[in-house]
């Protein structure tokens, strides 16, 4: 290897410039090719052990950062994920986005992130993902088979996360066993007259466990379920609660389908509408979000694994953008059932 040039004056004289030093620079202070300090600073790239201590130390001196654009460019690769996420989601879930963007910000991959106003939406952001030239896209947002199949026309790696379609891979709970867990747990502990706050008809996971549930209460022969829709807030469960009191007088059970929303039928029940929780009614909902587990709140709820199944969505991900070859694969993950004390459920068989 060559002697290096690390010199004051040479190192100075970059300095001096006043301008952002380049690789070129890095070359020639260590006395070393622009070929090498590229593979110094790319991925899995081979280089002798001493080169790249050597290379490493000139651009610390000189202050010298890689140029991602550039990287890109050689590498074929943008190191860019787009997130589609809906609002409703972000808001009201926001650990889902949050485990997402560790997980691959660990993998040294920035996010591009499309938060959609509805699910529906979706069309309105494709073209711009196409254009950002992301290296894949993880989709909280349901797809439908049209648009699944312009993520294959443009090369483009798709996992779908808590979402479904027949030509994608996607990671999500099982929001239907754990739906039908909760209200099988009602109805053992006796409850007969129940009221569902339901989530926008345009979100996959919210009518999922709304339909769960339905059928669960049919198969029991409880056909009359009063129903108000919400928007998974905790201002609309809250005003869902007034209004499925007004509607049927009385019920023993309130399910909600998101965390939030019970959260606001709990304290519109023994605040406003002075019930005991569970005395008087059981309220349950869907998701394990951290303000339910809150001791004012203790909510009875199905907790989805998050970790787990952002851990599967990026690594998934990750083997496609590196084999365009790889089959779809649907990964399905049991939610968690926790016994709060704001139900009244059967007993636990241990």
């Amino acid at each position: 290897m060559p002697k290096p040039k690390t010199t004051k004056k040479l190192t100075s004289n970059v300095m001096e410039k006043g301008r952002r030093p380049t690789s070129y620079d890095v070359a020639r202070i260590a006395g070393v090719s622009q070929s090498a300090v590229s593979r110094c600073f790319a991925a899995n790239a081979s280089i002798a052990p001493a080169k790249r201590e050597l290379i490493l130390k000139v651009a610390a001196e000189i202050g010298y950062k890689p140029n991602a654009l550039a990287q890109a460019l050689i590498s074929k690769r943008t190191n860019i994920v787009a997130l589609i996420i809906s609002a409703q989601t972000n808001l009201y879930y926001p650990e889902v986005l949050a485990e997402l963007s560790t997980r691959l910000n660990e993998r040294d991959i920035r996010v591009l992130l499309f938060a959609l106003s509805a699910e529906s939406d979706v069309d309105d952001v494709l073209d711009q993902i196409w254009r950002h030239s992301v290296d894949g896209v993880i989709s909280a947002a349901r797809l439908s088979a049209a648009q699944v199949a312009l993520f294959a026309e443009h090369r483009v790696p798709l996992v779908l996360y808590n979402r479904v379609a027949t030509a994608a891979p996607s990671v999500r709970c099982d929001s239907i066993s754990g739906e039908r867990d909760l209200v099988e747990q009602l109805l053992a502990a006796g409850h007969r007259r129940f009221g569902l706050i339901a989530g926008p008809r345009d979100n996959y996971v919210g009518e999922e466990r709304r339909m769960a549930a339905l059928s669960t209460l049919s198969q029991s022969g409880i056909d009359d379920v009063a129903e108000i829709k919400g928007d998974f807030s905790y201002r609309s469960g809250h005003a869902a609660m007034h209004e499925l009191m007004q509607q049927s007088g009385k019920l023993d059970a309130v399910i909600a389908v998101n965390d939030l929303m019970a959260i606001g039928a709990m304290d519109a029940a023994r605040l406003d509408l002075r019930l005991d929780i569970p005395k008087d009614i059981s309220i349950v909902g869907f998701d394990g979000a951290g303000p339910a587990q809150w001791g004012s709140y203790d909510l009875t709820s199905v907790r989805q694994p998050v970790r787990r199944m952002t851990d599967a969505a990026v690594s998934m991900l990750i083997e496609r953008i590196e084999d365009g070859s790889a089959p779809p694969e649907q990964r399905l993950f049991a939610g968690e059932l926790l016994r709060g004390s704001s139900a009244r459920l059967g007993v636990e068989i241990v």
